[in-house]
């Protein structure tokens, strides 16, 4: 068969393939860093099925899921024409209630839980309506920064095993099988309401909170923080800011950029209240 035949016979055996559908095969490759290769059943001239490391399983023992030669199947994620491949998915097959619980989920729907685990990087929630997770405690994960819109010193603080929550859904974590979540958009954004009521102009008092190489941080209001960029120091400050200014230092700073969609707030000028203008 010639490579343009090839090609052809290639392409019009993935033509009467769709994402969703459920193909089986044969394990031809393993690797660490591709995952597996697949001859797919109806065409065993070469591989066309892929499947990437974390869409094999989510438990860790993956070793044991799968094995050069052996059969697999697998839901289709993507069909690549041009490429002449077939990207599976054997986490829709190894646990179809909660892929297909995962995949029908919208962002910014309300779903409701318990918290089940709390460690350093995150929180587990059990959702009420959700399906259990073959590894971890909940099926929901609240990262540290999508708990609170002001900064998080002790998580215990805001919530405790055992707790009721209701969260915003932002996405499926395909590589983890968990429905990544926000606590802090159920609440009203205090950045939001900073720039609704502050004009660009506006001279205010705030705390130096970081002093960076490119800058100093200062708060100006609760949970809300603006940047004074080095460019904007007058050059005897710019040149020893780590030593005229001190974390905890009461300044004073004007508006002059509040950038809404990124919520990110830029100040100029520094008048300390120690020592007059900087």
């Amino acid at each position: 068969m010639g490579a343009a035949s090839g090609d052809q016979a290639v392409r019009d055996f993935l033509a009467g393939i769709r994402v969703g559908d459920l193909c089986s095969g044969t394990v031809g490759e393993i690797t660490r860093s591709d995952g597996l290769t697949v001859v797919l059943d109806g065409f065993a001239a070469r591989p066309l099925g892929s499947v990437r490391p974390g869409d094999i399983s989510w438990r860790w023992d993956v070793a044991t899921a799968v094995n050069v030669g052996g059969r697999i199947t697998g839901e289709v994620t993507a069909v690549d024409l041009d490429a002449g491949r077939v990207r599976l998915a054997m986490t829709a097959t190894e646990n179809p209630e909660l892929w297909a619980f995962l995949t029908t989920r919208q962002r910014g729907e309300i779903l409701t839980g318990t918290v089940a685990a709390i460690e350093r990087f995150g929180v587990f929630v059990s959702l009420d309506d959700g399906p259990d997770h073959p590894v971890f405690p909940g099926v929901g994960f609240i990262t540290i920064p999508e708990l609170s819109w002001w900064r998080v010193e002790a998580v215990s603080g805001i919530v405790r095993v055992g707790h009721q929550v209701s969260c915003e859904f932002l996405q499926f974590d395909d590589w983890n099988g968990e429905a990544r979540l926000s606590l802090k958009a159920m609440l009203p954004d205090p950045f939001a309401a900073f720039a609704e009521a502050t004009p660009v102009g506006r001279r205010l008092r705030g705390q130096v909170t970081k002093v960076v190489p490119f800058g100093v941080f200062v708060r100006v209001a609760d949970g809300i923080e603006g940047l004074v960029h080095l460019r904007d120091l007058p050059r005897p400050l710019a040149e020893t800011t780590e030593q005229a200014l001190q974390v905890g230092e009461d300044v004073t700073v004007v508006v002059t950029e509040i950038d809404r969609p990124w919520r990110r707030l830029t100040l100029r000028d520094l008048w300390s209240h120690k020592g007059g203008e900087l």
